[in-house]
C-alpha cells in the first residue's frame, strides 16, 4: 500500500487551495444516513467491514450506512477529488502524517479529542497509536485495522550454522555481517528499485543514532535535516554498500515481484528489513522458511543517543476521519468504534493483523511477539515519506537511493533533503 502513498500526498497539495473552499452544505446526505469508504477489498477484508457496520445498524435501527469499497490504487486520487468538491463521506481514512495535517489544516476533517476522552475511550488503544493520531495536541484520527513496524527478519538455521548471536549493536551487526560475507552469504536481501525499502534502513540509522527528535525538528523548521544524524546514516549506508553487505544490483531490484524475497526464502541471505506485513507474506509464500525465520529490533547505536526500543513504522495503518461536512458526527464516531471493537479485533487476529489495541492474546507465538515489541516501543517513527511535505517525500526517496549507489555524498543529500523541506515551510 506505501508504494501508492506519495501520489495521493501529491494529489492533496495539488488541490489544497481548493479544499479549503468547501463548505458543508455540499454534502447531500442527511442526519439518519452516513457513509463511509475504505479499500479493504480483498480476503477477509470486506466482511470485516460489513460485520461492524452491521453491529453499529443492529444498535441503530434508525440509520442507513453506505458502505462504499474504492480499489486500493484509484482511493487516494478519488479522496482528494472529493475533498475538492466538498463531497467526502463521513468516515474515511488517511495514514497520518501528512495528509492528516493537510486535512486539519484545510478544515476537513474534525477533531476527535472530545470524543476520544468520553468514557476515557482513548485508553483502548495503545499509546503509540494516539500519538500518531495526534496533531497540535489534538486527536484528529481512530487508529483501526493493523499496526506495521520495521523489524530485522533473519534465518535462524544460518545463524546457528555460523555460531550468530542476534546483535544488540551496529558494531555486533556489522561483525555478523562480516561473518556471514566470509562464508559465502549475502548479509541483507534488498531490493530498492521503489526507494522505499532502502528508505528503512536510513530512518533507523538516523533514528538510532540521534532519537526522533531531529526529525521532528527538522519538520517543524526548528532543526535541519543536515544534522548529524542523518549524515551518520547516509555515511553508514555507503560503508555497508562498499562492504557487500546487500544483494548484487539491489538498487534495480522489484520488492513486489519478490526478488529480496526469493534469495532469502533459498537461503542466500541471511536478513531482510521489512514491515511487519512480512510475517503473514513469508507464511503464505514460503512455509519452510517461515518455520526457520526470526526477527529483532535494529541495534542500537553505542555512540548514538536513541531509545533502542524506538521502533519505525506505523501504529494504526489506517486512521479513520470524520469529515468537516459530516452532519451527524457523533453517530459517525460511534460508527468508526465498532471498527475497533472486540469483535472487529477478533476478526483482525483472525486474519493475521495486529489492531492497536491494548491487551491483546494472540495464539501465534511470533505475532505475540511483534505485539510486545510494538506495546513497549517509547516513540514510533512514522515513515519519512508518510512525514514529510510531498515535495520533501520524493526527494528524501531519491537522495536515499542515490547514497545506496554512491552516486550522491552524504552531506550534499542531507542538504537537498533540508531544501526541499525549507522551500515547504515557507511556502505554508
Amino acid at each position: 500500500m506505501r508504494k501508492f502513498y506519495l501520489t495521493y500526498l501529491l494529489l492533496l497539495a495539488a488541490i489544497g487551495l481548493t479544499i479549503t473552499g468547501c463548505s458543508k452544505s455540499e454534502w447531500k446526505g442527511d442526519e439518519n444516513t452516513l457513509e463511509i469508504w475504505h479499500v479493504q477489498n480483498t480476503g477477509e477484508g470486506p466482511g470485516i467491514i460489513e460485520r461492524a457496520v452491521g453491529r453499529f445498524k443492529k444498535d441503530n435501527p434508525s440509520f442507513k450506512v453506505n458502505i462504499v469499497v474504492v480499489a486500493n490504487d484509484v482511493y487516494k486520487q478519488r479522496l482528494a477529488v472529493a475533498a475538492a468538491s466538498g463531497r467526502l463521506p463521513d468516515c474515511f481514512f488517511s495514514w497520518s502524517g501528512g495528509p492528516m495535517f493537510e486535512y486539519v489544516k484545510n478544515n476537513t476533517i474534525i477533531d476527535l479529542t472530545s470524543f476520544m476522552d468520553a468514557n476515557n475511550y482513548k485508553d483502548r488503544i495503545l499509546d503509540g497509536a494516539i500519538a500518531q493520531a495526534r496533531y497540535q495536541g489534538k486527536i484528529w484520527g481512530l487508529p483501526a485495522m493493523n499496526m506495521a513496524a520495521a523489524m530485522v527478519f533473519y534465518n535462524k538455521e544460518i545463524f546457528a550454522k555460523y555460531n550468530l548471536q542476534v546483535p544488540a549493536t551496529i558494531r555486533e551487526l556489522e561483525t555478523v555481517c562480516d561473518t556471514l560475507k566470509a562464508n559465502g552469504i549475502t548479509p541483507f536481501s534488498l531490493a530498492n528499485k521503489t526507494q522505499w525499502t532502502g528508505s528503512m534502513y536510513f530512518m533507523y540509522l538516523a533514528t538510532r543514532k540521534g532519537g526522533v527528535q531531529p526529525f521532528n525538528n527538522a519538520v517543524d523548521g526548528s532543526g535541519s535535516f543536515t544534522d548529524p544524524a542523518f549524515v551518520y546514516a547516509g555515511e553508514k549506508i555507503q560503508e555497508w554498500v562498499k562492504k557487500g553487505y546487500f544483494l548484487p544490483g539491489f538498487n534495480g531490484l522489484d520488492w513486489d515481484s519478490g526478488q529480496a524475497r526469493g534469495p532469502m526464502y533459498r537461503g542466500e541471505t541471511a536478513m531482510l528489513i521489512m514491515g511487519s506485513w512480512f510475517v503473514s507474506q513469508a507464511q503464505g509464500e514460503s512455509p519452510e522458511f517461515f518455520s526457520k525465520m526470526g526477527m529483532f529490533k535494529f541495534p542500537r547505536e553505542e555512540q548514538g543517543i536513541g531509545n533502542p526500543d524506538t521502533l519505525v513504522g506505523t501504529f494504526g495503518d489506517n486512521f479513520y476521519h470524520i469529515s468537516s461536512t459530516s452532519k451527524n458526527p457523533e453517530k459517525a464516531f460511534e460508527l468508526l468504534t465498532h471498527l475497533i471493537d472486540d469483535e472487529a479485533v477478533a476478526d483482525y487476529l483472525a486474519d493475521g493483523r495486529l489492531p492497536p489495541v491494548k491487551d491483546v492474546k494472540f495464539t501465534d507465538p511470533m505475532l505475540a511477539e511483534l505485539f510486545n515489541i510494538i506495546q513497549q516501543a517509547p516513540d514510533v517513527q512514522l515513515w519519512y515519506d508518510q512525514s514529510l511535505s510531498a515535495d520533501a517525500a520524493q526527494v528524501h526517496l531519491v537522495t536515499s537511493q542515490e547514497l545506496f549507489g554512491l552516486t550522491l555524498e552524504p552531506r550534499n543529500a542531507a542538504q537537498q533533503l533540508q531544501d526541499a523541506q525549507a522551500a515547504y515551510l515557507k511556502k505554508r
